[in-house]
C-alpha cells in the first residue's frame, strides 16, 4: 500500500513540476497576464471534468469516453511519427522524396499542425504507424471475441 501512495505522489509531483515549469517558460516569452488567465481557464475546465467525474460518474458513458480517447492518443501518435520522420529528414538521416502532385492539395499549415508532409518517408512512417494502430485495435478486439464467457 505504501508502494501504490508513493507512486501517486511521485507521479502527481512530477506532472506538477512539468506544468510549473511549462509555464514558466510560456511567463518569460508572453508576460503574467495571459499565462494567468490560461490558468483560470485550465482550473474551471478541469473544476467542470472534476464535478463530471464525481457527481455524475455513474451515468457517464466510460466506454465511450475510452475510445474516444484512444482514437485522440492514435491521432497524437501519428503527428508525433510525422515530425519525428521531418526531423530525420532535416538532420539528413532519412531521404526526402517530394510528392509536387501531393503538394498541391496539401496547405504549408498542415505540416506545423498535423505534421502531414508531402514526401513519401513521412507518408509511409505514418501510414506504418496508422496499419499498427488499427492492427492492435482488430487483435484486441479478435481476441475478446474469442475469449469463453
Amino acid at each position: 500500500m505504501v508502494r501504490f501512495a508513493l507512486l501517486g505522489f511521485t507521479s502527481f509531483y512530477r506532472e506538477g513540476f512539468e506544468v510549473v515549469l511549462f509555464l514558466q517558460s510560456y511567463r518569460m516569452k508572453l508576460a503574467g497576464r495571459p499565462v494567468l488567465y490560461g490558468v483560470l481557464i485550465g482550473m474551471i475546465l478541469s473544476g467542470i471534468v472534476a464535478v463530471l467525474t464525481f457527481v455524475a460518474h455513474r451515468r457517464l458513458p466510460y466506454r465511450k469516453m475510452l475510445v474516444l480517447t484512444g482514437v485522440m492518443l492514435g491521432g497524437v501518435l501519428l503527428v508525433m511519427v510525422g515530425e519525428q520522420a521531418q526531423e530525420m529528414q532535416a538532420a539528413h538521416r532519412l531521404p526526402k522524396t517530394n510528392l509536387p502532385a501531393l503538394s498541391s492539395f496539401v496547405p504549408p499549415w498542415s505540416g506545423v499542425w498535423f505534421s502531414v508532409f508531402p514526401t513519401v518517408e513521412t507518408l509511409a512512417a505514418q501510414f506504418m504507424a496508422a496499419v499498427l494502430i488499427l492492427g492492435s485495435y482488430f487483435a484486441a478486439r479478435s481476441e475478446v471475441l474469442r475469449r469463453p464467457r
